[in-house]
């Protein structure tokens, strides 16, 4: 830990954010070829399409016409992702931006430490929600933003405040909000385009009929299904993709900004008794970007979160208080 420097997270996190922005429309234009593939051999609605044909030749038939359309839209996806992502996420959230007028102190406090961090003042959002919560998101220091919850701004003390502003501050300028920023969308557009297909097929069954309504219905549920098979299997990579050190990391770039450990040892501490955000509750593949985790109990152990490994992203707050604690300087 103590050999890593700042511009080594940085290298890190891009380098692995252009491989998620490479490896999105790939891995993904795969799955749905393997999964055209597997209903092509267990079904004859594919086939019939296309005469008497062998599995391999009736999927790539269907691939020949499907895959062209899923490359372009998983590039246009990473792409408008990468340029306005953070709109949905702070929309998301239900944030929402406030100013020198609206909110003075904040704005102050948060311009102080992007000064003392060198960094470009963030805009700054507000989350309507009493707990104890906050996450930075954005491509780069240039357009970052700092969401904070009500509660988080009422209930901390000043200096348990800037720490908590100083660690978001951390990741903008680690670059870890833009790897978070690809990750999440990437997963949200997988499973949201997989929902609506699914639907979607389920609602045709009343029109059409014959060969052109079994092959049309088969292919929109084998792309919903790759479609989630592609989300919900994404969410494990990000363990893989994320490294745990980048919280001790930002925990420590807080205490030196701040020059007091002290202030975001309290304010974890506050945080970790009461940080159920009602609006990302359900939304499970955003808490890799919060402070402390959003989700209610019920939530965390969920099969999706046992599964995906979330968590692994975060370690647990006790041991970055304990980190925090052997920094010089600080009081006891």
């Amino acid at each position: 830990m103590a050999n890593i420097t700042t511009y080594d997270f940085i290298g890190s996190n891009t380098r692995k954010t252009i491989l998620l922005m490479i490896l999105f429309p790939i891995s993904l234009v795969v799955l749905v070829y393997l999964m055209i593939l597997l209903f092509s051999a267990l079904s004859g609605g594919a086939q019939s399409a296309y005469g008497h044909v062998s599995p391999l030749q009736a999927a790539n038939a269907l691939a020949i016409d499907v895959l062209p359309v899923i490359s372009v839209i998983a590039i246009l996806w990473i792409t408008i992702s990468y340029f306005f992502g953070q709109k949905f996420i702070l929309s998301a959230a239900g944030a929402v931006e406030i100013n020198k007028q609206s909110a003075p102190e904040i704005i102050r406090l948060v311009e102080n430490i992007a000064i003392t961090a060198g960094l470009p003042m963030p805009k700054v959002y507000v989350i309507n929600d009493e707990s104890l919560n906050a996450f930075a998101t954005g491509r780069d220091p240039k357009h970052s933003y700092i969401a904070l919850t009500k509660g988080i701004i009422k209930k901390l003390e000043k200096p348990e405040l800037e720490g908590v502003i100083a660690h978001e501050m951390a990741h903008i300028g680690n670059r870890d909000i833009r790897l978070m920023l690809i990750m999440v969308v990437c997963i949200s557009f997988a499973t949201i385009a997989a929902e609506m297909m699914l639907r979607f097929a389920m609602s045709s069954k009343s029109r059409g009929s014959g060969k052109n309504k079994g092959g049309g219905q088969l292919l929109l549920v084998a792309l919903a299904l790759a479609l989630y098979i592609y989300g919900y299997l994404i969410a494990p990579l990000i363990k893989l993709a994320v490294s745990r050190t980048r919280e001790y990391q930002a925990d420590a770039t807080a205490a030196l900004l701040t020059r007091n450990p002290e202030g975001l040892v309290n304010a974890l501490r506050k945080i970790s008794k009461d940080s159920v955000v009602e609006k990302l509750n359900d939304k499970e593949t955003m808490a890799a970007m919060c402070i402390a985790t959003p989700l209610s109990p019920k939530k965390q152990n969920s099969l999706f979160s046992k599964f995906s490994g979330l968590f692994a992203t975060h370690p647990p707050i006790e041991d970055r208080i304990k980190a925090l604690m052997t920094m010089d300087g600080y009081r006891s």
